[in-house]
This record gives C-alpha cells, structure tokens and sequence, in this order.
C-alpha cells in the first residue's frame, strides 16, 4: 500500500504536520507540501464544450502522484473554520482532471481510502465538524473511501504535543499504517 501525506499547512513543522507525523514514523510514505509548489486556480469551465484549458503550473506533476497511491492523509489547519487555502485550490483542480481523459482520476480516486487530520484552536472538536463533513461529501462525490479523521487542538507551535486524544489516536492510525508502502519520488 502506497500512503501519501499530503500537506495543507502554510507553516512547515507546525501542529498538523507533527500531528500525522506521529501516525507514519517509521511507516514509508510520500510527503507532498503543497505550499512548496506553485498551484494556480481555475476558472471553472465544466460546462463549456471545450472544458479546462491547460494551466502552465506543478498541478498534473503532483496529480500524477497523488494518483499513485492508495492511502491519502489529507492533512490541513482549520483556517477561519474551513480548510487552508492551498488545500481547497488542489481539490478545486479535481474539476478539471475529471474531464482530462489523459488520467485516469474518477476510476483511481474511486479506490483510494482517504483520512483526515486538522488541527486549530477556538473548540476545533466542535467548529472542526463542518470541515470534516465537507470533506465526508467531497469523497462521497469522487467515490473515495473515507476511513477516518482526527481534530487537534492547537494553535500556538507545539500545544498539539498536549492533547492526548489526538495523539491516542495516531498511535492507533500507525498500527493500520505499519505495514511497508513504497515511496514514491516528486
């Protein structure tokens, strides 16, 4: 099994990414970052009969290998109560790839499983909920599986190394996840 991490933090080594971290030390697995790469949005042409033009960006190199893989953790901040911005905008683009009949993107998203890892302040098991039930409807609506989720609590760099639910339950996450996956190279 193939697992990807994939990163929608703006702030590298901050709570979100500590937090799945814990789930996949020592696992293997590939780390996209999406803040490292440059990822315009769209205007949305889905109903025109020339569809999405190409757009000159790192969007098909890391479609490419989010598409590799059978596990995704989808890892973001809550930012004002919703996901963070690159986040949205790489999901935005499943528009224009599910039109693309270069990739096979609604056959391949349809058997990947799909976790969920946020973290923010202000109640976040509480105000994180919405979130978690958008991206529940955004895998319903490609087909993916959606197997799990955890909301962190923190804000401030490191409080997430004191919330024990959390972090109970991404050392259950890593006993799912130890067994070996291939990593896959950007």
């Amino acid at each position: 099994m193939k697992i990807l991490k994939l990163l929608g933090s703006s702030r590298p080594d901050g709570n979100t990414e500590y937090l799945v971290n814990q789930s996949l030390e020592g696992v293997e697995h590939t780390t996209i970052r999406l803040s490292d790469y440059h990822i315009k949005p769209i205007a949305d042409m889905r109903h025109t009969a020339e569809g999405f033009p190409r757009v000159d960006d790192d969007y098909e190199k890391l479609l490419k290998v989010f598409l590799e893989h059978d596990l995704i953790i989808f890892a973001t901040p809550i930012y004002w109560f919703g996901m963070s911005g690159q986040m949205k905008v790489f999901i935005d683009r499943w528009s224009q790839y599910m039109r693309d009949n270069r990739f096979p993107f609604k056959e391949r998203i349809a058997q990947q499983k799909a976790y969920v890892v946020l973290t923010g302040g202000s109640d976040p098991k509480i105000t994180g909920l919405p979130l978690i039930q958008q991206f529940g409807h955004i895998f319903d609506f490609v087909h993916m599986s959606f197997e799990d989720y955890v909301i962190g609590n923190a804000v401030k760099p490191g409080e997430i190394k004191r919330d024990e639910p959390a972090l109970q339950k991404m050392d259950q996450w890593k006993v799912q996840f130890e067994q070996s996956s291939e990593k896959c190279e950007i």
